[in-house]
């Protein structure tokens, strides 16, 4: 079996595929200061509810963004399973050409998520946005090469900003409030944070289209990409599991072909 990692800067995401079948995923908080046995031991948990022996994992790829983590879940890894893990990172094969100023410079779940992307759509142009502790919009041009994108602070972090901020106001669910114009503080912030960002979604990916081509497809992943998929007009589809799809593709393009079971 495939352990997929993906380390973020608020959650950690894991997957465990049976060749191209994901059996099982789980989410993490992200927590700088865990050390590997503390790993070991929450995701030998999560292996015994899912009725799974650690030592049937016999391969592993992990992405990061948080560079002290990588060396501590690579080191859980050796511990846990059979598996050496495969770091995404310079000189792997993902079979997209990083066409930007400084490729080191692009954090490996962007290249991960436009890999799957491209993959899911079937061709560019394409964007590829994640609602994370950042909103990134990535870009595939028509050729299949990476070529960019954007970056905004992600809707939980620009609502935790704001409250930090603002004397008066404090934190809310981030859900659909009934109407545009909110009439109480609730209502109001909710309205901003999710048509607000809505509106952002779709002004940007019309700028983006005129650089990109028209025609450039979007899918949409991350923690609240359904919520904002149903209010922006340019979201086609959301991938819940883009990135550990992307890992697994990855995988299999550095070895012989899918995992093995």
């Amino acid at each position: 079996m495939l352990l997929t990692i993906d380390i973020g800067n608020t959650n950690v995401a894991l997957g465990l595929f049976d060749r191209r079948q994901l059996l099982h995923h789980w989410r993490l908080g992200t927590h700088r200061q865990d050390t590997s046995d503390e790993l070991a031991a929450t995701l030998r948990s999560l292996f015994d509810l899912a009725d799974v022996e650690p030592t049937c994992v016999d391969r592993a790829i992990i992405s990061c963004v948080v560079p002290p983590l990588l060396p501590i879940f690579e080191r859980t890894c050796l511990k846990l399973t059979r598996a050496e893990p495969l770091v995404v990172g310079p000189g792997i094969r993902t079979g997209m050409a990083i066409r930007v100023d400084n490729p080191r410079e692009v954090g490996a779940d962007r290249i991960v998520n436009a890999v799957a992307a491209l993959e899911a759509l079937g061709g560019g142009p394409l964007i590829a946005i994640d609602f994370g502790t950042a909103t990134s919009f990535d870009c595939v041009s028509a050729q299949g090469e990476f070529v960019g994108g954007a970056i905004f602070p992600g809707l939980l972090v620009s609502l935790e900003a704001l409250v930090n901020r603002a004397s008066r106001l404090s934190s809310v669910e981030i859900v659909r409030p009934p109407q545009v114009i909110g009439r109480n503080t609730t209502h109001t912030l909710q309205s901003g944070m999710v048509f607000g960002y809505a509106g952002l979604v779709d002004t940007m990916v019309e700028r983006i289209r005129k650089e990109l081509g028209t025609g450039a497809r979007v899918i949409a992943t991350g923690g609240l990409a359904h919520l904002i998929a149903l209010e922006a007009q340019t979201i086609e589809r959301v991938e819940p599991f883009l990135t550990l799809e992307g890992l697994r593709l990855i995988y299999e393009r550095n070895t012989e072909g899918p995992p093995s079971g």
